[in-house]
């Protein structure tokens, strides 16, 4: 059983920045595959950024450039730097993990005034 819990949300203004940070209950680099994924009112959640086991990143198009994920082995953390933040960014944010099955934290409300 893996638990993820997300922190790091909040109100900022567009062109802003936030870093999202999800702290996982097993050591990080033994879950082989993270992503952060963000639902908006209305949408399906949807996937911005993966992190593979072998340290290689994935970005939806409509953050790339702007969004960075990491871990970070000291703190044991998924991390997501976000930048230069928009409307359209708004949402809440979710953890992912996967080793034997899929594992979701409870999600962290972003939102972006403009």
């Amino acid at each position: 059983q893996v638990q993820l819990v997300e922190s790091g949300g909040g109100l900022v203004q567009a062109g802003g920045s936030l870093r999202l940070s999800c702290a996982a209950s097993v050591p990080i680099f033994s879950i082989s595959v993270m992503r952060w994924y963000r639902q908006t009112p209305g949408k399906k959640r949807e996937w911005v950024a993966i992190i593979l086991e072998s340290g290689q990143t994935i970005y939806a198009d409509s953050v790339k450039g702007r969004f960075a994920i990491s871990r970070d082995s000291a703190k044991n953390t998924l991390n997501l730097q976000m930048n230069s933040l928009q409307p359209d960014d708004t949402g809440v944010f979710y953890c992912n993990g996967v080793t034997d099955k899929d594992y979701w934290g409870q999600g962290t409300q972003v939102t972006v005034s403009s």
